[in-house]
């Protein structure tokens, strides 16, 4: 038997009620998080489809410049045979999935679908 002096043993507190407290509390919390996450993600992953706008005119009505590709810059302009490039005019909307969804209103092939020239 050893004897040590001047320690006092103190009783250990009831250690497993304190961790499945917090435990459980952890559990709740995350669930509320994922929960959260999954409403929220839910709701900006779901994408609208691109409108399919009946022709040029009412596609100006909306962008004056027309409907380009995000790769696209300049205008390409054909004149009596020769190949000019241009900046483009007006409000262009670059996007490619509405680009697609009105590609028949690209005359040129140039990328921009109803755009000014």
């Amino acid at each position: 038997m050893h004897l040590v002096l001047g320690c006092v043993r103190t009783p250990v507190p009831n250690y497993p009620q304190a961790v499945h407290i917090t435990r459980t509390l952890s559990i709740a919390a995350a669930t509320a998080v994922i929960a959260a996450t999954a409403v929220v993600g839910g709701a900006s992953t779901a994408q609208a489809a691109p409108t399919v706008y009946k022709n040029c005119t009412a596609v100006q009505k909306v962008y004056s410049g027309g409907i380009a590709k995000k790769s696209v810059t300049k205008n390409r302009v054909t004149s009596k045979g020769k190949v000019t490039y241009r900046a483009l005019k007006g409000t262009v909307k670059k996007d490619d999935a509405l680009y697609a969804a009105n590609k028949k209103m690209d005359a040129d092939g140039d990328g921009i679908a109803c755009e000014k020239s």
